[in-house]
């Protein structure tokens, strides 16, 4: 019996079926171990020694493993054939060594490239050794993520609070995003217009004609900016007689485009379908897999992360046959059509994406996959059958016509593409950032030199130049891979990170850096500007790729950048967070303080008028604060948001609602920390302006000025208790929308309305608080009741906590994930929760917790130590907390 390690169980279960009896086919399900995030998992005092830890998931697979290798007559490896896949093999092999479980079987390393039949009967024959250059390579690449992460990022707790993480290539995505926000708002707009003329040829075709030249000068595109310099054209072309001075037709052929990489299917995949990069590469890896088509599990596309072009002789066969076969002959090329990838160092797989079999068309298939998987097969397919079509022939037409006017001599330009034969085209077209397809197809009416032609009028238009577009997810993978930055089977990754940590959003598809992520790019450019150069993170990536090919030594390449690297962040162990504030103040005042319309100066405080306004940095992030504090206690949001109202409020991104007819002060809607408020005037003399925060569900654009008064007057009385006349109030707390009698605190409601609630239904609300005992505010959180946990029983509740909804069950609590309804919250979901937190299987409620160590053999005056090491097991437990901080940080760039 051989065993055979692949990482995921559908992929063992398409493999078992293709090698039968005689092999055992287990899944690792990914990588089983990986470096904890703790302090000296790399150590370059070492020489980069690294400790790694099995994944607690992976401990009783990797047990299976070991137990069927040790009856076992040999072992298989066949993992996916990149960086990774060599990666997961060598450390099962090595976990397999620690446990013994090797003897003299022999152990052996195959690849292929699609999971079908052949493609796995066939490597199978092949079988090699580990490639210990790819492991090495992996090696110095988790290393590098490692000391960046783990290094740089407690340096941006301490200096930048409200900062999460910083990663050897996420900054430097982050940067991209950056750099293109700071462009568009430095970019002065230009004003231009366009001059062209309506012409008709004596059989009367009417096209279009734009001035390119006057008086023997070129007139570019920005060069009429103006509105009386395009009078003065318009006029002259009015009076003008035109004539044909030449008719020039080229042909041309447009050439199909080459089959999809990992980076090219995630830019298209964006574009036509919609799809960010990660949920494309999980949908190509169900592909890739297998599904059952017919009752047979197959492999229907080939490995999805590669930077090849090139595809099997097989494959370009079929392509062929099926464009011969659906098209005509007319579409299939002489020869077959060769790529090659212009990546620096294409990824091991070297053989493009494409289906594992063309005879498989989309319409035969869609009925067995998912609607997205059935999008993105077919998207495949298209691309990779027009990569081998005939080329598009064109024709390109250029028309040049002199307008004749006393004293002046002016030129026109009409241009027409006209496709002769589409060639490719009939199947597939190339998308674009902006979702229109590329397309040609503008055929100019028969024309000959020395022809008078008529005017039709004359057309002049206005137009301002436009800042450069904010990158789309597709857009930046490619601006990424231009510049050499990661990998394209990491790109779904990072972007991820960005967005998961908060540091960009998507707004109508476009990457939009938010304040958190502009501090971060800000103070890594001040402070670390070498290590989020472009041309610095694409050096080091040519480095790995040249460890891959076992021309550098992994440690070498890593001696080189740790050097530098520890004394650019020893450098900053004495910078002041002032030094740090100064900086970053400077580097983003385009962002904070763009200039008024007015002309006014955009940091004069517009509460007290005398102060300045600048960066500044509190416990929850950054926020902007006026010099005169604590006499001014003006704030605002970080980014000023533009718009044409003269009211400071507006300007500073705040919405006007309206006056408090009671105080004649401003009532708006602002952006804080923790979410929207209200808030009436700006605060004179010292004093804190009041301020109501939204009930949930409340969104800022609903609220009205009677709504805004109304919150902002609470709490209120809503009337007296029956039982004791003393009075019952309605307010809204730290903890939400609450009733108040003496010192009982009772929370309302979903449905219940702060403003409307009534006096039975209050005093309804306190009685039932009462009646559950005493605890915070009063009474206890008592929750909602889901049911008792499977394994070991004890009722699990979901609550309403301070920091948001979570789920207890005896003394363990886990906190719901983001965007979870806790009204909508299951008894699965729940213990799937607390398993998570208690990491297996929790104790029964009440149970004692089993000594995690041997009872101490000490004398009993011994006993009285951990008392006086208080302290120090404080700083155990920040230093443990600091390390689940890090780990994040110490993941990939």
């Amino acid at each position: 019996m051989q065993v055979v390690i692949v990482e995921s169980p559908a992929k063992a279960k398409t493999i078992n079926k293709y090698l039968g009896p005689g092999y055992e086919v287990i899944a690792s399900y990914g990588h089983v171990r990986d470096l904890p995030a703790k302090d000296g998992s790399v150590d370059p005092e070492q020489d980069f020694r690294m400790l790694w830890d099995v994944d607690p998931k992976a401990q009783k697979r990797l047990s299976d493993i070991a137990r069927a290798v040790k009856a076992a007559d040999g072992l298989i490896l066949a993992t996916d054939p990149d960086r990774e896949g060599e990666a997961i093999s060598w450390h099962v092999l090595e976990i397999l060594k620690e446990k013994r479980a090797l003897k003299d079987q022999p152990v052996s390393r195959v690849v292929f490239n699609a999971i079908t039949k052949q493609a796995v009967t066939e490597a199978m024959q092949h079988p090699r050794i580990i490639d210990a250059a790819l492991v090495d390579a992996y090696l110095a690449r988790r290393a590098l993520d490692y000391l960046v992460g783990f290094t740089l990022s407690p340096v941006l707790w301490r200096k930048l609070p409200g900062a999460r993480s910083a990663g050897r290539v996420q900054s430097v995505a982050l940067r991209l995003v950056c750099d293109r926000e700071r462009e568009i708002e430095t970019f002065v707009r230009r004003e231009y217009w366009s001059i062209a003329a309506q012409l008709a040829t004596p059989r009367n075709d009417v096209f279009e004609a734009r001035l390119v030249g006057a008086d023997g000068r070129k007139i570019t595109r920005l060069d009429v900016g103006t509105g009386e310099e395009a009078a003065a054209f318009r006029t002259a072309l009015e009076a003008a007689d035109y004539t044909v001075r030449s008719v020039e037709a080229k042909p041309a052929r447009r050439h199909p485009y080459p089959p999809f990489t990992t980076s090219t299917l995630q830019q298209e995949a964006s574009r036509k379908l919609g799809l960010a990069p990660a949920i494309t590469m999980r949908i190509a890896q169900r592909l890739y897999e297998g599904v059952d088509v017919g009752g047979e599990t197959v492999g229907l596309i080939t490995y999805m992360r590669t930077d090849g072009v090139d595809m099997a002789p097989e494959a370009v066969a079929q392509a062929r046959s099926v464009i011969g076969r659906e098209y005509g002959d007319r579409y299939v090329p002489s020869a077959p059509r060769k790529y090659t990838a212009k990546a620096k160092n294409a990824q091991e797989a070297h053989e493009a994406v494409r289906p594992t079999d063309l005879s498989r068309r989309p319409k035969d298939v869609a009925r067995h996959l998912e609607p997205e998987q059935a999008k993105l097969y077919e998207l495949i397919w298209l691309r990779t059958v027009a990569s081998q079509m005939e080329s598009a022939e064109l024709e390109r037409t250029t028309v040049d016509i002199d307008a004749a006017v006393q004293g002046r001599a002016l030129e026109l330009r009409a241009t027409g593409t006209v496709i002769k034969f589409d060639g490719f085209l009939t199947l597939y077209r190339e998308g674009t950032d902006d979702g229109d397809e590329d397309e040609e197809n503008r055929r100019l009416p028969a024309m000959s030199a020395g022809e008078g032609l008529a005017n039709k009028g004359i057309k002049t238009d206005q137009h301002f130049t436009e800042p450069p577009p904010r990158y789309s997810e597709a857009s930046l993978v490619k601006r990424m891979e231009e510049l050499g930055i990661g990998r394209p089977s990491t790109y779904a990754s990072v972007l991820a990170v960005l967005r998961d940590r908060e540091y960009v959003k998507l707004d109508k598809r476009r990457l939009v850096p938010e304040d958190k992520g502009r501090l971060v790019t800000a103070f890594l450019e001040s402070f670390f500007d070498r290590y989020v150069e472009y041309d610095f993170t694409a050096d080091l990536e040519e480095k790995l790729d040249r460890i891959s090919n076992g021309e550098l030594q992994w440690k070498d390449v890593l001696r080189d950048f740790w050097k530098n690297f520890a004394a650019a962040v020893g450098e900053t162990k004495e910078l002041r967070v002032s030094d740090v504030i100064s900086a970053l103040d400077g580097m983003l005042t385009a962002h904070i303080f763009p200039p008024k319309e007015d002309g006014t100066d955009p940091r004069l405080c517009p509460n007290c008028g005398t102060g300045r306004l600048s960066l500044k940095v509190g416990k929850f992030g950054a926020f902007i604060g006026c010099s005169n504090y604590p006499e001014c206690k003006y704030t605002r949001p970080l980014a000023a948001q533009s718009g044409d109202s003269d009211n400071p409020a507006e300007a500073n991104g705040n919405r006007v609602l309206g006056t408090d007819p009671a105080t004649g002060l401003e009532v708006t809607v602002r952006d804080g920390r923790f979410g929207a408020y209200l808030q009436l005037g700006e605060g004179k003399d010292g004093e804190k302006p009041k301020r109501s925060s939204l009930p949930k569900g409340l969104a800022p654009a609903d609220v009205d000025l009677d709504t805004a008064l109304a919150l902002l007057a609470l709490p209120r009385e809503i009337g007296r208790h029956p039982d004791d006349g003393e009075p019952i109030l309605a307010g809204i707390g730290r903890f939400g929308p609450y009733v108040q009698h003496g010192r009982t605190y009772a929370n309302i409601e979903p449905g219940d309305d702060i403003l409307a609630i009534g006096l039975n239904r209050a005093v309804a609300l306190i009685a039932d608080k009462q009646s559950k005992g005493p605890g915070r505010r009063g009474g206890t959180n008592a929750g909602r009741e889901l049911g008792e946990f499977p394994e070991v029983g004890g009722m699990m509740t979901v609550r309403a906590g301070r920091f948001g909804p979570y789920v207890s069950h005896g003394k363990i609590n886990a906190t719901l994930p983001k965007g979870t309804d806790p009204e909508t919250l299951t008894l699965e979901q729940a213990a799937e929760l607390i398993r998570a937190k208690a990491g297996g299987t929790p104790p029964a409620p009440g149970a004692r917790k089993a000594a995690a160590k041997p009872a101490s053999t000490k004398p009993a005056a011994d006993k009285k130590a951990p008392a006086a090491r208080k302290p120090a097991a404080k700083k155990a437990a920040a230093a443990k907390a600091g390390a689940t901080k890090a780990k994040a940080a110490a993941k990939k760039g």
